[in-house]
């Protein structure tokens, strides 16, 4: 007899997920107890050649979890037990692990789950208003602050990394149930392979202590610290169906000081200090400034030959720079819809220094005033291969626009059309352009799985 398979199990069929024959688990609460889907999507493993995570030994994370080791946590408290007991060395709890997170959990939560507010971390010699007045260009100069304010600074951000970075061992899957959020917090991965993340809201990852970089541009920055989720140093990371915003905290609502924004806000998903074997999977990231950094710095060192990560199938939608910016990896970019606009927008792709970007089959939705030359920025690189992308500018209708020969004719110096590579870890076919927002728009970011 042919089985019929419910609509729930064929979309999670359709995502990838492999076959399990878990029921409900009776070895949690029975206000916790997990349905067969949930279960059945939370060891879920990488598929097979799907990207650059499927690389090695792939990617199983939390999969193999024992009962004692799998939990329902509802705040911050309860993730940072489950994650091992002790935030500072949990990072080094290699035991599989199986983190379902229900509701929403506070990184600013304290003890007994009392609010903290950023005052409450500052340290006491730290006042923001004699900041300002210390170290104001008119009266400091353009060069980086010192001295014991500076040094304050420096204490409060130790105090709010002590709180507000929750530190991932290795063999760590952390999966949200539908609604599931994570607000003001980083997830550390350092160290940490073999790691999967999917179908959480990431909100509002705020510094509260930005440093001021005179020497940062023509004008100096604000720089701010934190990240949504951070791997370093950590291969075969799997980030999936997970939405990133800074909720109704975005910088553009941030004060002016020294003539620039005060940038609360980091990097949505950076992948740095020569981590490699990522895949981004069916993301959303709305209404952020920087995405998506792939390596620390122009110095050319261990990062070279690392940072291989795949972005397939994300949703970037009202961003503004790092889509991703990369230096020294091997990129493979392929059937993304990025609807970009407004005043502040900046580039998508950002080709450094020894980059390899592969970037296929994309779709972009753009303002009238955003030019599709200007998609592309030069951040000391040489080369990138470009194919297949489409345009559809200010309302009108799609088209397939060569962006690269676009960027050339109107930069100096041209960059190269071969990056030097060609993508073999792709678990589908890659799609025709014009058909990824059909398919991107409703199923990419958290809440879209059937948990």
């Amino acid at each position: 007899m042919r089985r019929i398979l419910g609509g729930a199990t064929v979309v999670a069929l359709l995502l990838g997920a492999a076959p399990a024959a878990a029921a409900a688990r009776p070895d949690v609460p029975s206000a916790d107890r997990l349905s067969w889907l949930a279960d059945h999507l939370g060891r879920q493993t990488l598929p097979e050649r799907d990207g650059w995570a499927a690389d090695g030994p792939g990617t199983t994370g939390g999969s193999a979890a024992t009962p004692e080791r799998t939990r329902v946590v509802h705040n911050r408290a309860e993730l940072v037990a489950a994650l091992g007991g002790d935030n500072a060395g949990n990072a080094a709890d290699a035991a599989p692990k199986l983190i379902y997170v229900d509701g929403a959990i506070d990184g600013f939560e304290g003890p007994g789950g009392t609010p903290l507010s950023c005052a409450d971390l500052a340290d006491p010699a730290y006042r923001l208003d004699a900041y300002l007045a210390a170290y104001d260009p008119a009266v400091w100069g353009r060069v980086p602050p010192s001295g014991p304010l500076e040094e304050a600074r420096v204490r409060s951000v130790t105090n709010q990394t002590r709180q507000t970075q929750i530190n991932v061992g290795p063999n760590t899957t952390i999966v949200g149930l539908r609604g599931a959020r994570l607000t003001g917090l980083t997830l550390m991965i350092d160290r940490a392979s073999n790691v999967i993340v999917r179908n959480l809201t990431l909100v509002d990852a705020r510094d509260c202590f930005p440093a001021w970089s005179p020497t940062d541009g023509e004008a100096g920055n604000w720089n701010s610290q934190y990240d949504q989720i951070s791997v370093r140093r950590s291969e075969n990371v799997w980030v999936d169906h997970n939405t990133f915003t800074d909720g109704d905290n975005p910088d553009s609502a941030q004060p002016v000081y020294f003539g620039r924004p005060y940038q609360v806000h980091d990097g949505s998903l950076d992948v740095t200090h020569t981590a490699s074997l990522v895949t981004a999977s069916w993301n959303r990231f709305t209404g952020r400034d920087k995405l998506l950094l792939i390596g620390s710095s122009n110095t050319v060192g261990p990062d070279v030959g690392r940072l291989r990560v795949t972005l397939h199938h994300n949703l970037f939608d009202g961003v503004l720079q790092r889509l991703p910016r990369v230096r020294f990896g091997q990129v493979d970019i392929y059937n993304n819809h990025y609807r970009l606009g407004g005043d502040d927008f900046q580039y998508a792709l950002g080709v450094g220094v020894q980059s390899a970007i592969y970037a296929q089959n994309n779709f972009f939705t753009l303002d009238a005033a955003v030019d599709p030359a200007d998609l592309l920025y030069d951040w000391g690189g040489t080369a990138v291969t470009e194919r297949g992308s489409w345009v559809r500018r200010g309302g009108g209708a799609a088209r397939p626009v060569d962006l690269l020969a676009a960027y050339n004719a109107t930069h100096d110096p041209d960059l190269a059309a071969d990056a030097g590579w060609t993508p073999t870890l792709r678990r589908d076919p890659v799609l025709p352009a014009p058909l990824v927002p059909l398919l991107v728009g409703p199923l990419a970011g958290a809440d879209r799985l059937p948990i």
